[in-house]
């Protein structure tokens, strides 16, 4: 069976658990007041005859690229995020896509999967989850 394909825009519909999520990061708090209010948008560029992904994650605060090919760890820089670098590796499992992030902070990672015409992201660290939804733009 052929996994689904990512590519798209979405805009961010609803998050619940950010500030206790952005907490468990060690993110300051005047910083983390200023990511509970952004609404981003994920660009999504997914091609799945070589197993290649970029997510663009753009805030009018600041932009996230994530480039990576499915299964294959990498070094991912999270310096625009925490300031943090981990050894990253994204997968399929079933047919959403888990994201295992290997560093100081025990248990971080993502999932994200598609329901109709939303991408749903649930991030995890340290056991605090915190979940986004986006919606497809037309």
């Amino acid at each position: 069976m052929s996994k689904p394909n990512y590519s798209g825009t979405f805009n961010m519909v609803s998050q619940e658990n950010m500030e206790n999520y952005l907490g468990a990061l060690d993110i300051n708090f005047a910083l983390r007041k200023i990511v509970c209010m952004l609404k981003p948008t994920k660009q999504i560029i997914h091609d799945p005859a070589t197993g290649s992904m970029r997510i663009r994650t753009l805030t009018t605060f600041k932009n996230f690229d994530m480039d990576f090919q499915l299964g294959k760890e990498f070094t991912e820089d999270l310096g625009p995020v925490d300031g943090r670098v981990c050894q990253t590796t994204v997968d399929w499992e079933g047919d959403k896509l888990v994201c295992v992030q290997k560093g100081e902070k025990e248990g971080r990672g993502w999932t994200h999967w598609l329901e109709g015409d939303k991408l749903h992201l649930e991030m995890r660290v340290l056991g605090v989850v915190a979940r986004q939804t986006f919606r497809k733009a037309d």
